[in-house]
C-alpha cells in the first residue's frame, strides 16, 4: 500500500522549481501530486509520479539530489472533523505524522491526503483497523487520470 515519493532538493531561487518539473516533462512523466517546502536557501520538492524509478533516474542525471521515501495515500472525509478522526486514531497509538499534503482530486465526499509517518507499517495497520481507506498506487493513479 505504500507509495514511492521523490524528494528533490532544489535551490530557493527563480527557476529552482521549474527545472525538475521541466526535466520530468521532457521525459513524458506526469506529476500526480506535489508539495514544496522551503527554507531561506533551499527547498524540498516532494513528488508522487507513476514511473518513480524513471523519474528518479532522469532527475539524478540532470544533477538533482533525489531521495525516495514511502508515503501513504488515505481517503479522508471531506467535512469538518474528517482529518481529526485520522489524526486521533494515530495519536492514540503513538504514531507521529512527519508531514502531509493534499491530493488535488476529491470524489464522493472524500478527499485524499498523502502522509509520511515515523512508523509507516504501524500507521497502515491502524488506519486499516479503523476502517480508513488507504489507496494503493493503482487506485491513486487511476483517480488522477479520470
Amino acid at each position: 500500500m505504500n507509495l514511492k515519493q521523490l524528494s528533490v532538493f532544489i535551490e530557493n531561487r527563480p527557476g529552482g522549481v521549474s527545472q525538475p518539473c521541466r526535466t520530468l516533462a521532457d521525459e513524458g512523466i506526469n506529476i500526480i501530486t506535489l508539495s514544496l517546502a522551503d527554507t531561506e536557501q533551499f527547498g524540498i520538492l516532494r513528488l508522487v509520479v507513476r514511473e518513480w524509478e524513471k523519474a528518479r533516474d532522469a532527475l539524478e542525471t540532470a544533477g538533482f539530489v533525489v531521495k525516495v521515501t514511502e508515503v501513504l495515500a488515505t481517503e479522508v472525509s471531506d467535512r469538518p472533523g474528517g482529518l481529526a478522526e485520522i489524526l486521533d486514531a494515530l495519536e492514540e497509538k503513538g504514531v507521529n505524522v512527519e508531514y502531509m499534503y493534499a491530493f488535488t482530486l476529491k470524489r464522493g465526499g472524500q478527499a485524499v491526503l498523502i502522509f509520511r509517518f515515523d512508523d509507516m507499517d504501524r500507521a497502515l495497520e491502524i488506519l486499516r483497523e479503523r476502517g480508513f481507506n488507504v489507496l494503493d498506487g493503482v487506485e491513486l493513479y487511476r483517480r488522477a487520470e479520470t
